[in-house]
């Protein structure tokens, strides 16, 4: 057994009384730990669940151009690349990602391999995207249109064993020709791709810029919408009356793209920065309404999105009105709710798996502590080297 010790734990939903948790087997087990058991001192630190990005994609590597990089390598230099990218993400203090998006389903591997291989995070995949052809990210598999089509998709995905269908209900920014404020399919079309799912036991994910295809995947019946940025071509729309009522009845999940890294080689296009006052205005409405509200960054499409980057965005939501608690719960258990993983991850409770961060510092009063990263454990093992810390034995 394992003990790790700090000034204060936050449990995934606030801070608790305790100040250390036990570990066993790769779980969090009740304490307290018996004597002799080996204690992590972390002085001054605190302990919170590793963190949960529920919109990543491990394909693309977050440098000037992924989609060429991703081009360029066959399919055991793309298998590693994505394996380099979860590492990434885990030694950040990222231990559990939803890929919403890969190529030749390589992210079913990724997802495979980390059940043994703690140096990984937990993967829950989407593989091949499901888009029109020559649509967004069409470059990653076929297109498909039609209901019957769209239902031989989710059967196919289903088969080959992923975890969630994600769709391309709108046009995406990153692949030429395709203009995000467009829809890619009818609302039938995306009904049809819904029911198939959902009678398989599959949930939705579906990319969403444009008013039209947010509105038509909310009818659908999807689970989660991706980016829900309410594009125009060259503005924001205001959210349509009573769209978010629905939303919020349905218990649509909203993943909003937000977290980007300062300094990176590649910022945010001049045109999003005009824009970002819209969306920030769009994005609080959604959290006064009482929406569900996670945080899916995008990592890997850009150098502000390295696959980490989901540590930048809890100073992000705290824009939209969040108190810090709700900022952290956001990126660990109501997160790893989000994606289905809520009995397991995102919590330091006992039962669940012993996935922790420890970061220097207090990150309720300081975002930037998150950065500050002393020990990160997924089930249980030490991945990231503990610093400042004392090992003694449990009395």
């Amino acid at each position: 057994m394992k003990v790790l010790r700090a000034a204060r734990v936050f449990d995934g939903t606030a801070v608790t009384a305790d100040t250390e948790i036990c570990i066993d087997a790769g779980k969090i087990v009740p304490g307290p730990a018996p004597e002799g058991a080996e204690v992590l001192e972390l002085p001054g630190a605190t302990l919170l669940p590793g963190l949960v990005d529920t919109h990543v994609h491990l394909a693309f590597d977050a440098s000037p151009d992924p989609v060429a990089a991703l081009a360029a390598r066959d399919a055991a230099d793309a298998f590693a690349a994505m394996c380099a990218a979860g590492r990434r993400a885990v030694q950040g203090g990222v231990t559990t990602v939803r890929d919403l998006g890969d190529s030749g389903y390589l992210g079913l591997g990724v997802r495979d391999a980390a059940r043994t291989d703690p140096t990984l995070p937990h993967v829950v995949a989407s593989g091949v995207p499901v888009t029109t052809p020559g649509g967004h990210c069409h470059f990653l598999g076929e297109g498909v249109r039609g209901e019957a089509e769209m239902r031989a998709a989710v059967r196919e995905r289903h088969a080959r064993g992923v975890d969630v269908i994600k769709v391309m209900a709108s046009g995406g920014r990153m692949t030429p020709g395709s203009r995000w404020e467009l829809s890619q399919y009818t609302r039938r079309e995306l009904g049809a791709l819904v029911d198939e799912a959902h009678g398989l036991g599959l949930p939705v994910a579906a990319h969403a810029h444009g008013t039209a295809a947010i509105v038509d995947a909310v009818a659908a019946g999807v689970d989660s919408l991706e980016h829900a940025s309410f594009m125009t071509a060259d503005d924001v729309d205001p959210i349509p009356d009573g769209l978010l009522d629905e939303i919020v009845a349905r218990g649509i999940v909203i993943s909003l793209t937000l977290g980007f890294r300062p300094g990176a080689s590649v910022g945010p296009p001049p045109e999003m920065v005009a824009l970002l006052p819209k969306l920030v205005a769009n994005a609080r409405r959604m959290a006064e309404a009482g929406a569900t509200i996670v945080v899916g960054t995008d990592a890997g499409i850009a150098p502000m999105k390295p696959h980490d980057v989901v540590r930048d965005a809890p100073a992000h939501l705290a824009q939209l009105g969040l108190d810090p608690a709700r900022c952290l719960h956001a990126v660990t258990a109501r997160a790893a709710a989000a994606i289905g993983l809520g009995d397991r991850k995102g919590r330091l409770r006992p039962g669940y798996d012993a996935d922790v961060l420890a970061v220097d510092g207090d990150p309720l009063t300081d975002p930037a502590a998150l950065h500050r990263i002393r020990a990160v454990y997924v089930r249980g093992v030490a991945v990231a080297p503990a610093s400042s810390a004392r090992i003694s034995e449990y009395r």
